[in-house]
């Protein structure tokens, strides 16, 4: 276990946390608690099956992806090693967390079935569009220009994940963020090389990905795992943006230029990792909640911001007018004539000769619960 505690901004917390595991991640996972991890990202070897060496026009050799780590005897061998690590990852995930697994066109279909046979629940398929793929040299194919990464909650029943919808939505100039990524593949001062000059990690994700991966997905403070940890950039990342990391990898190299990497790293200030939110990110208080802690006692009235409809709260936390009961949107529905409303903005409680809006005693109820989940 290579320890990295002090090179990470977050104190707190188990031994494992922060650290890089050196071992087989299925053995490696089993070891840590259940329902422990917030999000895995997973780069797993992709079984590329290349047959025989890739030269260039030029006859100069590429440099693929040859590695004994990336080779299996058989599709059932991969088949029967991705059910494993899966079944691992599923384990250490808490109830709410979400997986992210990314892959080419030669094991991305295999994994995701696999997937969906443990019971993961697939959220998106995100396609990361290469601005500069590598081109095909046989001219025998199409210019492999993506990968596709599967993103999914543990299960079906998983409805509480974290999805930062606001803050992707705002960073892509207010407009939803779409499922087809456009980054550069991984080059320039950010490919870690060796003194040789050569590539230490043939298939080094681009920071700018595993920055949106979690940005996205995760939250400051939270856990994220990478079983397949290479030369550290999901570690990078999660600790540049103030989450912690856990990482897991079998080839001394890639730990040591990845802890080598991570030590350099600055964590970004507090201020400037506040994640944007908007009202779907923030927990549903029904309106008998604010009846039941006394903000709103039953008998009060309400009323519109011009006084000109009226409706008085019930214990139970309907409230009525014109004869009806039903809920705070129904009744402000009905007495208007429309077909909707929102009922959180169109009623007000008189106080201190003001009249207030409900849903500033909503905004009450919310505080008190994130400061007692503190």
């Amino acid at each position: 276990m290579s320890n990295l505690r002090r090179a990470s901004s977050v104190s707190a917390s188990p031994e494992w946390l922060n650290t890089i595991i050196k071992g087989d991640c299925v053995s490696r996972m089993a070891a840590l608690p259940a329902n422990s991890i917030d999000a895995i990202f997973a780069d797993p070897p992709y079984n590329l099956q290349l047959g025989g060496d890739l030269h260039r026009p030029d006859q100069s050799k590429v440099d693929a992806v040859d590695n004994a780590w990336d080779q299996f005897e058989s599709f059932a061998a991969y088949d029967a090693f991705t059910r494993a690590w899966l079944l691992a990852a599923r384990r250490i995930l808490k109830p709410n967390g979400t997986i992210w697994v990314i892959g080419s066109y030669h094991n991305i279909f295999r994994v995701g079935a696999i997937m969906q046979d443990l019971g993961f629940w697939l959220l998106n398929d995100v396609v990361w569009r290469k601005s500069n793929p590598m081109p095909n040299f046989r001219g025998r194919r199409f210019q492999n220009a993506h990968e596709t990464m599967i993103w999914a909650s543990r299960d079906q029943n998983a409805k509480a994940y974290t999805f930062n919808y606001d803050a992707m939505k705002a960073a892509n100039d207010d407009t939803q963020m779409r499922s087809d990524w456009l980054f550069p593949i991984c080059s320039g001062g950010e490919r870690l090389k060796g003194e040789d000059g050569h590539k230490v990690h043939p298939t080094q994700k681009p920071e700018a990905l595993l920055a949106r991966v979690i940005l996205s997905s995760t939250r400051p403070g939270d856990t994220i795992l990478d079983p397949f940890f290479g030369t550290g950039t999901t570690g990078a990342v999660a600790k540049r943006l103030g989450r912690n990391f856990v990482g897991i990898e079998r080839e001394d190299d890639y730990i040591e230029a990845a802890a080598d990497r991570i030590l350099s790293v600055e964590p970004l200030d507090d201020a400037v990792l506040a994640m944007t939110s908007g009202k779907r990110a923030e927990p549903r208080v029904p309106f008998a909640t604010l009846v039941e802690t006394g903000l709103v006692a039953p008998g009060t009235e309400l009323t519109d911001a011009r006084g000109r409809w009226q409706a008085r709260v019930r214990a139970d936390g309907t409230i009525a007018a014109n004869g009806e009961a039903a809920s705070i949107h129904r009744i402000g529905a009905k007495v208007q004539g429309l077909d909707a409303c929102n009922g959180w903005t169109f009623w007000h409680v008189k106080e201190d000769g003001r009249l207030r809006v409900i849903d500033e005693l909503r905004q009450i109820v919310r505080d008190q619960m994130a400061a007692a989940a503190v």
